[in-house]
């Protein structure tokens, strides 16, 4: 009787310690995340901290960095502005592990759908992935462009579309419809859609590229942009809850990415632009408040969209806006003044970051 309980008892303390080992095996970051995340905690409600162990990666060892994001390359003199964490209050992000994150998404479809904001994200993503040693193809058209991670099956894909709805060629002209969205069929076949669209809604002129807007089926030459925008969104959304099968994808939606072209919204009234800006503003909010269209996205998502048919959103803005030293300003290729676009590498790996967390949370 005694051998028999000994038995037990070492079959006990021999799994106890197998178990043990296994956990310290993959105790990585990724694993200690979901340890430390207090229950309710806001990802997006923090600050900015200094931190000697960023960028999270070299940007002269990335090559497929964008001429207007790439500011190390076209001279920025500083440097300081890799050096910033995101830090939410009471919880951490974990730092971005590359090889975990490609075994998570292996044999899936990431696809960032969007205007050049969601290309920037994408570049991002690219560069972050860009350290792992395995072979990749790259496709690219005027439409999209795609890296695909072989030994994974898994693949990054940024899909051009400015208003998510369609622009079609008519009898009186290029009309932006805001009742259809055709690219839905194949967007729908990815696993992980990153939605993005603000930045073109404005434009005028040369640079607006359609000539009149259908609106419920009647055809105008123009309307507020504002409510043009909120029509999209809510277009879009009816497609989510139409099209899209939540067992197969996650569908995110990324924010409004801002501009800082107006040192008034961060208390520097003679700031005419980000040229001279090289630290983060310090606390948790901007001084210049939330951006309407930022309400216009949550009031959508919020009145537009289902629980069985969830869009998460990576709620970018603050933390973005309180980076008015984050844009490449005049350190681009071409030399004009841009702070609406980021640098990489920069704010938009800490963008990623947060991907990386709601992934792992499982959402």
């Amino acid at each position: 009787m005694e051998i028999g309980i000994t038995r037990n008892v070492v079959f006990v303390v021999i799994s106890m310690s197998i178990l043990i080992l296994a956990c310290l095996s993959t105790s990585d970051e990724s694993q200690s995340f979901l340890q430390v995340k207090p229950t309710g905690c806001n990802l997006y409600e923090g600050k900015w901290v200094y931190d000697e162990s960023y960028p999270l990666f070299d940007s002269s060892k990335c090559p497929s960095i964008r001429k207007v994001f790439d500011c190390f390359k076209y001279g920025r003199p500083d440097h300081q502005y890799l050096k910033y964490r995101w830090q939410p209050n009471g919880c951490d992000l974990p730092r971005f592990d590359a090889r975990d994150f490609l075994r998570r998404m292996k044999g899936k479809k990431i696809v960032f759908v969007g205007d050049s904001v969601s290309d920037n994200h994408w570049q991002s993503l690219v560069c972050l992935l860009n350290g792992i040693n395995t072979t990749t193809s790259h496709v690219t058209n005027d439409a999209f462009s795609t890296l695909k991670f072989e030994e994974y099956g898994a693949s990054i894909t940024v899909f051009l579309s400015h208003y998510l709805v369609d622009i079609t060629n008519e009898p009186i002209g290029r009309v932006l419809n805001l009742d259809s969205i055709k690219d839905g069929e194949i967007w729908k076949q990815a696993d992980v859609l990153i939605f993005n669209t603000w930045l073109w809604w404005y434009r005028k002129g040369p640079k607006q590229p359609w000539d009149y807007i259908k609106n419920d089926g009647k055809i105008v030459k123009d309307m507020d942009r504002m409510e043009a925008f909120r029509k999209a969104l809510i277009t879009w959304a009816k497609w989510v809850n139409s099209d899209v099968n939540p067992s197969k994808t996650k569908v995110f939606f990324q924010g409004i990415s801002p501009s800082h072209y107006n040192g008034k919204e961060w208390n520097e009234p003679s700031a005419r632009d980000c040229s001279k800006e090289t630290t983060p503003l310090n606390g948790t909010t901007y001084p210049g408040g939330v951006p309407l269209a930022l309400k216009v996205l949550k009031e959508v998502l919020r009145s537009n969209t289902s629980p069985t048919k969830p869009v998460h959103l990576l709620d970018i803005t603050n933390l973005s806006q309180l980076r008015k030293d984050g844009h490449p300003s005049k350190y681009n290729a071409f030399r004009g003044m841009d702070c609406t676009h980021w640098c990489v590498a920069g704010v938009p790996d800490t963008w990623n970051q947060l991907l990386y967390a709601e992934l792992l949370q499982g959402i």
